[in-house]
């Protein structure tokens, strides 16, 4: 029985099931290349984190590789984030 309510716990834990996939995939194809590769990088990392902080870190990151730039940035980030905000 204590196990049982172990697996629930887990199973019901928030945060680690994404609300809707689907619609977040759908919002991301309509992205242009920079928010929508913002998106790919990140979206694998919001089970586990805040989206501002998901999206802040894979962002400089992009940034310092060159990937996105400094003007870049913050628009594509946003538009990135509008669509992890329907995954979570």
């Amino acid at each position: 029985m204590r196990l049982v309510g172990l697996i629930l716990v887990f199973a019901l834990a928030p945060g680690v099931a994404l609300a809707d996939k689907a619609a977040a995939d759908a919002c991301a194809a309509k992205l242009t290349a920079k928010p929508k590769l913002i998106y790919d990088v990140s979206y694998p990392k919001i089970a586990t984190a805040t989206i501002p902080d998901v999206l802040k870190a894979e962002t400089t990151k992009l940034v310092q590789a060159g990937q996105v730039s400094r003007a870049e940035a913050r628009p594509a980030a946003e538009a990135a984030g509008a669509c992890l905000k329907l995954a979570k």
